[in-house]
């Protein structure tokens, strides 16, 4: 600067006296002697700005690129470094200023100091630190690197190690191991290099990009410790992917130079997408924090709130990389799609109310899958039946179906439990079975089990089922647990009757008040109950209820029901309702029906008399509220009658059947523990005062049965007087005969009030559907298979046995020669050919037998049968041929024959 007193000319004259410079900071001080009206301090325009945004932009073995930026009005700077100055002036335009130093030592550390300069005056210096690489390694194939030394934290896992793959989409390296290994690596996919080659090295300390991340990256607070570097040519672009780390931080620094084309790079944890880095023009880096949040496997960004659908839970991941989350309430799971449900599902009558809290309706007898797991093999099964009306099912059993060790455990009407048919003794001390713990108390039967970290509780009180499931979040269950209104593919025939399905219309019952059961079902919207609705909807429990007592009389505790099983599911999500309502209601805690036991043909109920007893289900009991009868139709044979009342039917009468007897009061019934028939019987040694009408020679046989005659006033019981009345049917046996080339030969037969039919047919093969017509030639050892059947018989108490069979060369059955097939109801033990089936097990059998000729006779042969009509009742019909050459058959039902 120019300071002057006096001036002579263009200059400034000084002739005398001294000018005194002092360097301060910022700017000069020029200080003037004599004359003392000179003697004045004068300060020079203000300081020169120092250099804005001094970094390093890239290094290589043997050069480092600084870079800064531009600034108004400076033209020129001044790079000083190893005791050398170089004189730097700005380019034109208002991009940065980049200047590369070279040549320099590989993996060395340089000191630069930046000035700018205006009207030759210095601002004060920039000081940057860098270093050159040290022997980058060149790559060409898939490689792993050790980076212990520079360890990196990628989404709060630390890795020391890192493997790099070349592959058709990018340069991909990845921590877990390469590339395609492994679906649930943490990796950064790079842009498609121009060739398979790029470089790797690890550098220190880096002061001027840590000072640039920190800037860019607010979420990076530490120290910078090293970096992990790989380079490569993409677009005949140097492009780097650089991993910075900073303690238990890290970055990605993504660069190219110079950028002309848009560059990707895609960031995964554990094998899901997080984030895309983007390079476009003009920039050329860019940085990213890549230490954020790992939750349940799933990388989350700093300063970010994301959802996560597989485990219901929002997560917010904060600047420091600790998180918070939220999810389903503590009585919930999450779906694996996003959706909280509640963990209980109830099935009471026939309502299926499931997880998502939606109502869904069983309208037939099968069987059901509430809840199963194809993956780990386990199933709950539901099994309904009728109660009073076939048109309305009930929830009768559930069954627990594990496959290791293959166990299946029975929870049944009245708390009875089986485990493999065999019934356990549950106390309401907690036991153990195969890994099921079972116990029982004055509510029901609980059993809990658990399949891989799926802990699920199933209580039962005979008539509701209420399931809870503790799983893990994104766990899939199915059946109608799952989905109620699934009812096609959640369907067990494998575990149903064939008649399951069979639909019934029953006409209305009078006695159902359909709008005030809906007012007595609208009482779970009130007090108490009402303290749980918002935890519970109420409104499925209430529709299940107001649906099935629309339509069925409220019995059998039936409404109490309906409230029990919304107060548990109150209770098992951690909400009490207040007792109070069991008085009120007339609902008793105990369950209904607990320890009595029916059979399958039956339902614990209430009898006339308030008590509970076993009743019978509609299907079974229609056949005799038909005919207006309590059991099946006498049989007289022999000089001996029979008659079977039905059980149930006189529970529901309210006759106890110890009571009955008949005309001779000795004479009483015998109740059948296993069917629950109660048998009346007379013969010829003790005939119970039976009257005995004979005409010709038909024998009629009058009696009846009737209860004890009470010596009381009064009495509460019906007076009971049944006639019994039969004819002696003298089931005689009965022969056919039939030529083999027949096809069939069919006799009708009367006896006595039984009217039937025999039918014999023979075929050809082992199913029996190609019958032998007089077009059939028959082979010499050919096997042939007989059948025989009655028609018009009841099966129930019917079974026909075949006797004996015989072959004869003449029509008469009497004729000689003869070959024996059968006799006294087994194969003969002198034709190994011979095979019987079915015998005397229901009014159907077969048998078979190897086509033969007698010896030196050729022509027809003919086939006789005698057989046998048997009563069951009385005694097993089945053959024993445990002495012959083959073993009776264990009889597979009653409905008829059956082959193998």
């Amino acid at each position: 600067r120019t300071v002057c007193s006096a001036w002579s000319g263009s200059c400034c004259l000084f002739p005398t006296h001294t000018i005194q410079v002092k360097l301060c900071s910022g700017y000069y001080v020029y200080k003037l002697g004599k004359p003392s009206v000179c003697y004045l301090a004068y300060c020079a325009e203000p300081n020169v700005l120092m250099p804005d945004g001094f970094r390093v932009s890239g290094q290589t073995q043997n050069s480092i690129t600084l870079q800064w930026n531009k600034m108004n009005n400076i033209a020129s700077y001044v790079l000083q470094f190893n005791g050398a100055e170089t004189n730097i002036n700005a380019p034109s335009g208002v991009g940065p200023v980049t200047y590369t130093v070279s040549p320099l030592a590989a993996g060395t550390t340089y000191t630069f100091t930046l000035y700018s300069v205006s009207d030759n005056i210095r601002s004060p210096g920039v000081q940057l630190v860098a270093s050159t690489d040290a022997g980058a390694e060149v790559f060409t194939i898939a490689t792993k690197f050790n980076i212990s030394s520079c360890p990196i934290t990628f989404y709060q896992k630390v890795y020391t190690n890192v493997y790099v793959n070349f592959t058709s989409d990018g340069l991909v390296f990845c921590f877990k191991g390469f590339y395609g290994l492994d679906t649930n690596n943490d990796c950064v996919f790079g842009p498609k290099p121009d060739s398979v080659k790029a470089t790797f090295n690890i550098t220190e300390h880096d002061s001027s990009l840590d000072k640039q991340v920190k800037e860019a990256v607010r979420t990076i607070t530490s120290s910078m410790g090293c970096g992990v570097h790989f380079s490569t040519t993409c677009s005949s672009q140097k492009t780097d992917l650089n991993l910075l780390g900073f303690g238990n931080e890290a970055a990605l620094y993504f660069t190219s130079t110079p950028n002309k084309s848009k560059l990707v790079a895609n960031i995964t944890v554990a094998g899901t997408y997080v984030e895309s880095v983007t390079l476009e023009s003009p920039s050329t880096g860019r940085f990213t924090d890549i230490s954020g949040c790992r939750v349940s496997g799933v990388g989350i960004l700093p300063n970010t709130t994301v959802f996560l659908p597989q485990t219901c839970t929002t997560v917010v991941c904060t600047a420091n990389k600790s998180f918070t989350s939220t999810g389903c309430g503590s009585q919930q799971r999450c779906d694996g799609n996003g959706v909280c449900l509640n963990t209980t599902c109830t099935v009471t009558g026939p309502t299926v109310i499931d997880f998502n809290g939606h109502l869904g309706f069983v309208a037939d007898r099968c069987a059901y899958s509430l809840m199963s797991d194809s993956k780990n093999n386990f199933k709950v099964l539901a099994s309904f039946q009728e109660r009073r009306r076939r048109d309305v099912s009930f929830l009768d059993s559930v069954t627990l179906q594990l496959d290791d060790p293959g166990v299946q455990i029975h929870l049944e009407q009245g708390g009875r439990v089986q485990i493999n048919n065999t019934i356990l003794n549950v106390t309401s001390s907690v036991q153990r079975f195969q890994g099921v713990e079972l116990f029982k108390d004055q509510t029901g039967v609980t059993a809990t089990f658990s399949v891989a970290k799926r802990t699920t509780s199933v209580f039962f009180d005979g008539y509701t089922a209420q399931i809870q499931v503790q799983a893990p979040a994104g766990s899939s269950l199915k059946g109608l647990c799952s989905n109620s209104s699934d009812t096609s593919n959640t369907k067990l025939p494998e575990y149903s009757s064939s008649s399951c399905g069979t639909q019934f219309d029953d006409p209305d019952d009078n006695t159902v008040n359909c709008d005030l059961m809906t007012e007595r079902c609208n009482i779970l919207k009130a007090a108490p109950f009402s303290s749980c609705n918002e935890d519970v909807d109420p409104t499925p429990y209430v529709n299940a209820c107001k649906n099935t007592l629309c339509t069925y009389p409220s019995v059998d505790h039936l409404w109490c029901q309906f409230l029990w099983s919304y107060v548990r599911a109150c209770s098992l999500d951690g909400n009490s309702v207040d007792d109070s309502w069991q008085s009120e209601a007339k609902c008793s805690s105990k369950a209904f029906c607990q320890d009595n036991t029916c059979k399958d043909h039956e339902f614990c109920g209430r009898k006339l008399s308030g008590e509970p007893g076993c009743l019978c289900r509609a299907v079974f009991a229609s056949k005799y509220k038909e005919s207006n009868s309590l059991g099946d139709r006498p049989v007289c044979k022999q000089k001996m009658g029979v008659i079977a009342l039905v059980g149930c039917l006189l529970e529901e009468k309210g006759i106890n059947y110890t009571s009955l007897h008949l005309k001779d009061p000795s004479c009483v019934g015998v109740l059948d523990k296993e069917t629950h028939m109660v048998t009346f019987k007379f013969d010829e040694n003790n005939i119970c005062g039976t009257e005995i009408l004979k005409n010709g020679s038909q024998t009629t046989y009058k009696n009846a049965i009737m209860n004890q005659r009470s010596s009381d006033v009064i009495t509460r019981q019906d007076q009971i007087y049944i006639n019994i009345s039969c004819y002696d049917s003298q089931l005689e046996t009965k022969a056919v005969t039939f030529k083999i080339k027949d096809r069939s030969v069919v006799q009708k037969i009367t006896s006595g009030d039984l009217d039937y039919s025999l039918t014999m047919k023979a075929y050809t093969d082992r199913r029996r559907t190609q019958l032998v017509n007089p077009q059939t030639d028959v082979l010499l050892n050919q096997k042939i298979w007989v059948e025989l059947k009655a028609d018009g018989l009841d099966a129930d108490l019917f079974a026909v046995v075949t006797d004996f069979c015989w072959i004869t060369s003449q029509q008469s059955p009497n004729s000689y020669p003869k070959h024996d097939l059968i006799k006294s109801g087994c194969p003969v033990r002198d034709d190994e050919t011979v095979q019987v089936r079915g015998n005397g097990e229901g009014t159907s059998n077969y048998f078979s037998f190897n086509m033969f000729e007698f010896t030196g006779i050729s022509g027809d042969v003919y086939l006789h049968c005698t057989l046998q009509l048997c009563i069951k009742q009385e005694s097993n019909c089945v053959p024993n041929c445990s002495g012959g050459r083959g073993r009776r058959r264990r009889s597979m039902g009653t409905g008829g024959g059956h082959g193998v």
